[in-house]
């Protein structure tokens, strides 16, 4: 069974949010403090995704997420914040989450998040075992890794999937809309901004200067391309 780790310290939305996770058929582990949250992680190694609260009364929500990346690449995370500000929203991607859901949220939206997250971070055992070259990179399809001039790169599963997305279209400029639709889903319910910023993200571990991209260049006013 799906296992998500559900950060919230106010009893009654995370009583909500359990209810509703168990109905859609995942098992939950539950935390009212940042602390606890990455104790419960350490018994739980199965976790595929962490919903994190962002005001908690310990650390913050950001705070977990980069505790939790720094040693696991592989966990899906969402930020849950009620707050509207964009920089809440960077924040919480930058520092290494996947998603966010913002309060008030339906059940059928949050559920349909975690259901996105828990399908890109599962690995296909029918894909076939190859790797993709461009340039000094080489995407390994199977132990899904990334390495530059035969260094590894550390990268998240969405990371990951974008990456792969880039490396299979070279010089084929991808709008927006697309790699939304290919990395989160068709069904995804949030706004496009997420792909710009995992975009910045990307480039700061990818290029030799991140202001200065060389593989992942913009088309402006449409997308993003690969270029060798």
């Amino acid at each position: 069974m799906r296992k998500v780790l559900v950060l919230e310290d106010e009893a009654s939305i995370r009583s909500f949010v359990v209810i509703n996770l168990r109905r859609a058929g995942y098992d939950v582990v539950e935390a009212e403090t940042g602390e606890q949250a990455l104790e419960k992680l350490a018994e739980n190694p199965d976790v595929s995704v962490a919903l994190l609260d962002v005001m908690l009364p310990d650390i913050d929500g950001f705070e977990v997420c980069r505790r939790i990346r720094a040693n696991n690449l592989e966990i899906g995370i969402i930020m849950l914040t009620a707050r509207s500000q964009e920089m809440d929203k960077v924040t919480g991607l930058m520092t290494g989450a996947d998603d966010y859901v913002t309060k008030p949220f339906s059940p059928t939206e949050l559920v349909a998040r975690i259901d996105a997250i828990c399908r890109r971070v599962g690995i296909d055992d029918a894909e076939p075992k190859s790797e993709i070259r461009s340039g000094p990179f080489v995407l390994n399809l199977d132990n899904r890794s990334l390495d530059k001039n035969d260094q590894r790169i550390r990268l998240t599963q969405v990371e990951f999937t974008i990456m792969k997305l880039f490396m299979e279209n070279p010089d084929k400029a991808l709008s927006r809309e697309d790699i939304l639709n290919n990395v989160w889903g068709r069904d995804y319910f949030g706004e496009l901004k997420i792909v710009d910023v995992n975009i910045r993200r990307l480039r700061m571990k990818i290029e030799d200067d991140a202001t200065n991209p060389q593989y992942i260049t913009t088309v402006w006013g449409y997308g993003y391309k690969w270029g060798k």
